[in-house]
C-alpha cells in the first residue's frame, strides 16, 4: 500500500479572495517573493477546507475579516514558477468593501495592495492569475461557478 501512495500525482492547493471595492475594482496584493501582484490567498493548510484557508489568508495578509461566499472559479496550474507540482486553486466571492477600508498587510510576505479595474490587473498578475481574475468577473455576474483548464484563454462551460 506505501508502495501506491509513493506514485500517486501530487498537487498544491491553494484558495484566494476576489474582493472588490465599490467601483467594481479588485483587491491586489504585491507579494515580495513573486515579480507579480496577486490575490489576497495562500497555501491551504493541513486540517483545513479551501473556505476556511481563504478567510484565513484574507485575515493574515490584509487584516480583513470578510464572509467567505460562493465558489467562483476552480483553476488548475500545471507549472508556475518554484511550484514544483500542479495547483489547483479555488477563488471564492468574498464581496465588497469599501476603496478606503482600512489594509494592515502581512509585512513578512507583502509590500503593497491597491483596487484595480481588470486592464490594469492585467499588467500587474501573471497571465494565469489573470485568466482567473476574468473567470471570476464572469462567475460572479453569471452566478455560475467556472473551471479553468490547463494554458486555457476561454472558460469552460461558456
Amino acid at each position: 500500500m506505501n508502495d501506491f501512495w509513493a506514485t500517486v500525482n501530487r498537487v498544491i492547493a491553494g484558495a484566494a479572495a476576489y474582493i472588490t471595492d465599490e467601483k467594481g475594482r479588485v483587491l491586489l496584493v504585491d507579494p515580495n517573493y513573486r515579480d507579480h501582484w496577486n490575490f489576497p490567498g495562500g497555501i491551504i493548510d493541513a486540517g483545513e477546507h479551501p473556505a476556511q484557508a481563504c478567510a484565513r489568508e484574507v485575515t493574515e495578509e490584509v487584516g480583513l475579516e470578510l464572509e467567505v461566499g460562493r465558489l467562483l472559479t476552480v483553476a488548475w496550474v500545471d507549472h508556475a514558477p518554484g511550484l514544483p507540482y500542479p495547483l489547483v486553486n479555488f477563488m471564492f466571492d468574498c464581496g465588497e468593501v469599501a476603496s478606503d477600508v482600512s489594509i494592515t498587510l502581512q509585512a513578512e510576505e507583502l509590500d503593497d495592495y491597491g483596487f484595480f479595474t481588470v486592464e490594469e490587473a492585467g499588467r500587474l498578475l501573471a497571465s494565469h492569475a489573470h485568466q482567473r481574475l476574468l473567470a471570476a468577473v464572469a462567475a460572479r455576474e453569471s452566478g455560475a461557478t467556472t473551471y479553468l483548464a490547463p494554458g486555457q484563454d476561454r472558460l469552460v462551460g461558456q
